[in-house]
């Protein structure tokens, strides 16, 4: 049995914790009636606890609902130990074998509730009312006043026992499976008790057990971590359960794991190696294996090469890295992570790209935020205080990039929370986007042309809508051949990913206008900075404070000569330009330099529990108004989003060619000028091409033909296809373009191989 015990308080909690090093079982009060019998004796004596903890190579801990109801047995063995009295003969005189009867069972009870009751309560419950109807049974037997009254002290003694333990949660709650309950079986504490368990070299815990009564979803593996999907029983949540690698290790494995992380720990990293965390996992990855291997090697565990990297992986996750979510950002399908405050108390809650919002089975710990805390200001070089209680930065991990929000006190008075935005790992595209339903072919062969065109775009709409997605697809529309300047404050656009696809980019980081006092350049100055880059498509991240009027500087300039494009929140194009001049203060007549204005929205279902996202209006803003754009038809929508069919729809005014935007492109292609045909003839070539990409992949069933690399591939491919039918017959003929790129498309996606 375990050696010591103590109590301490943490953050208003009072914690049992029970070492069981030395113990040669696996603590667990639902599978152990010595452990349970230990941690009520130990309740009763230290009065109420809001948590338990046991703690091995694992940490064991049970959550305050669980330790609640061992708090009232506690209680009640207490109670009872100080009246044993109850348990004593009393002093009527009777004697003979009713005496001896009567003293076998006063000592039969005492031991059932001072044995039984601690270590296993609902035995003890079974037991009593096994015996009071065993003993009413005899009590019509006697019929000696004397013997009569002793029965029925004895069975009003039971009945007063029962009466106590059925005010007792834990009972109320067993009492449905209690049939047939025989003393010993322990599959009844199974329901009702299930620990959280964090390995020792671990600060986030983990519910390990699969949900009771959760009904199994889907299944799938991310790496060597098993996920498992449930929706669980009176509730419309759905569980997120992952089992990684490092909660199924060995025990010796465990062992080499903890001394490698304690040695690693009297080295920390400095703020200087986390400004270059690829490189900083790299030399910690290297030492970590090189450790892992010694002390294998001095334990005399046989590891394969495999078992170590597994190893030094985990071992570096727990380090210098950001533990189970990293775990979590590996799944692609990953979207969102939030971690509310106070830690310690909720799960991490996900958004999934199939199942929505989730509850995962993960809980990280209060000691586990400050450290990503303490790592996130290093990695960004911004501060994290009462006076900067907000920080908004971005992670790079192997497989995974994300965005990182955290707001800490003054302004989230219960201690530190969280926002994960996982990146997708190669940028999204117009196909992607098609086959998703966000937009139609028609919407995307429009936004190609537009790009083309080389128009001043915001893509506006509210949070989670996919702004950014959308303008990272929108930067693959640019040709190679262009080169592009991209301005951020935290790093979001799949900038990396285009530079290794071949594009001219040049990456721009700002200061955030939410944090103040960092040695980090103003946004409105990063923005006036690009204009003197030469000859460039500007890409802003978001607009959200000063660099506004600076955006619009850049606007004005770069008109008619590159794309210029940014994302911006709001619900409308009317909402767009309230923001712009009302909010941002730039001038009205400045604000007409935005040509094109795509809103982005979720759609959500009429049960309220699913949401899709769409591209609801496609607008350009036109130039000949005065004071408010509403009232002066300063807004013509080009397309519409109608929610009877869900899909974008041409506005009339698009459809006869009312387009001062599209007829502007037009006037500046020799074969557009005045020419609405073939101009539409155009717009519509590159639905048709985009439409064939999707096509193509449903029908080959493969969906990387939607990702970067290969649309790149199909955008050079239409442009020369494009340039060499105007040469060949004398005019962009779109039914030889498309007759010529279905076939190349065939070819092509046959022989293309993912990288």
């Amino acid at each position: 049995m375990p050696e010591e015990y103590s109590i301490a308080r943490e953050s208003g909690e009072v914690i049992l914790k029970i070492n069981y090093e030395k113990y040669l079982k696996v603590p667990s009060l639902e599978d152990d009636p010595n452990c349970m019998s230990l941690t009520i004796t130990k309740l009763a004596e230290a009065g109420n606890a809001t948590k338990l903890i046991f703690y091995q190579k694992r940490d064991y801990e049970y959550e305050f609902d669980q330790v609640q109801l061992l708090n009232e047995i506690a209680f009640l063995y207490n109670r009872l130990v100080k009246q044993k009295d109850l348990f004593s003969l009393d002093a009527l005189s009777f004697g003979g074998a009713f005496k001896r009867d009567q003293e076998q069972r006063y000592a039969d009870i005492q031991k059932i509730i001072f044995q039984l009751l601690p270590s296993d309560p609902l035995g003890c419950y079974a037991e009593l009312k096994r015996m009071l109807r065993s003993e009413r049974i005899k009590l019509e037997q006697y019929t000696v006043d004397a013997e009569i009254q002793g029965q029925q002290r004895y069975v009003s003694l039971i009945s007063y026992l029962l009466s106590l333990l059925e005010k007792t949660r834990l009972i109320t709650i067993a009492k449905p499976y209690l049939s047939g309950y025989e003393v010993g079986d322990r599959s009844v504490y199974k329901k009702i008790f299930r620990p959280v368990i964090k390995p020792d070299f671990m600060f986030t815990k983990l519910m390990a057990t699969y949900p009771i009564g959760g009904e199994e979803i889907g299944s799938y593996t991310v790496k060597n971590t098993e996920i498992t999907v449930f929706k669980l029983p009176d509730t419309i949540h759905t569980l997120y359960h992952m089992l990684p690698p490092e909660f199924k290790l060995s025990e010796e494995k465990y062992e080499v794991l903890d001394a490698a992380r304690k040695i690693m720990a009297e080295h920390k990293p400095t703020a200087e190696e986390f400004t270059q965390p690829e490189r900083m996992r790299q030399v910690f990855f290297n030492v970590g294996k090189d450790l892992i291997e010694e002390l294998a090697k001095y334990r005399n565990l046989q590891l394969t090469e495999d078992e170590i990297i597994e190893l030094t992986e985990i071992l570096i996750r727990y380090t210098v890295g950001f533990g189970l979510v990293e775990v979590l950002l590996q799944d692609e399908k990953i979207q969102d992570i939030t971690i509310n405050s106070p830690p310690g108390q909720s799960p991490m809650f996900i958004v999934h790209a199939d199942l929505e919002n989730c509850k995962t089975n993960a809980i990280i710990t209060r000691s586990e935020a400050e450290s990503w805390a303490s790592k996130l200001r290093m990695i960004s070089s911004r501060p994290l205080d009462e006076a900067n209680p907000i920080l908004d930065t971005e992670i790079e991990i192997p497989g995974a990039r994300a965005r990182v929000a955290v707001i800490a006190p003054s302004l989230n008075p219960t201690g530190l929370a969280f926002a994960f935005r996982r990146h997708r790992d190669k940028p999204w595209t117009l196909p992607l986007f098609i086959k998703q339903g966000m937009i139609n072919p028609l919407a995307a062969g429009l936004l190609s042309f537009l790009v083309d065109g080389n128009r001043t775009m915001l893509v506006a709409g509210t949070r989670s809508a996919g702004k950014t997605s959308l303008l990272a697809a929108l930067m693959v529309e640019v040709m190679r051949t262009y080169r592009m300047i991209t301005i951020e404050d935290t790093l979001e656009l799949p900038v990396r990913p285009l530079i290794n696809l071949g594009y001219n980019i040049q990456q721009m980081k700002v200061a955030s206008a939410m944090t103040k006092g960092t040695t980090e350049v103003p946004a409105d100055e990063g923005i006036r900075t690009t204009l003197r880059m030469g000859d460039s498509a500007l890409i802003v991240g978001e607009v959200r404070s000063t660099e506004a009027r600076a955006l619009y500087e850049a606007m004005r300039v770069g008109a008619l000569a590159n794309v210029v494009a940014g994302t911006i929140h709001g619900d409308s194009p009317y909402g767009v330009y309230d923001r712009v001049v009302n909010d941002l203060q730039v001038p009205k007549t400045s604000f007409k330099a935005t040509d094109i204005i795509v809103v982005a929205n979720p759609i959500r279902s009429a049960d309220g529990l699913h949401r899709s996202r769409r591209v609801t209006s496609i607008t350009e803003v036109r130039k000949f108004w005065e004071d408010d754009p509403l009232l002066e038809h300063g807004f013509v929508d080009l397309m519409k989003y109608e929610s009877k069919n869900d899909q974008l729809e041409c506005s009339t005014d698009l459809i006869n060619g009312d387009s001062d935007i599209l007829k502007s492109i037009a006037g500046n292609v020799k074969e557009w000028a005045g020419n609405w045909d073939a101009v539409w003839d155009n717009v519509t070539l590159r639905a048709d091409v985009k439409k064939a990409i999707v096509d193509v992949s449903d029908a080959m069933k493969r969906p990387e033909l939607l990702e970067a690399d290969f649309v790149i591939l199909c955008n050079d491919q239409f442009h020369r296809i494009s340039e060499e039918v105007k040469e060949e017959f004398g005019s962009l003929d779109s039914k030889r373009i498309f007759f010529e790129f279905n076939e190349w498309l065939k070819s092509a996606a046959k022989k293309f191989q993912t990288k």
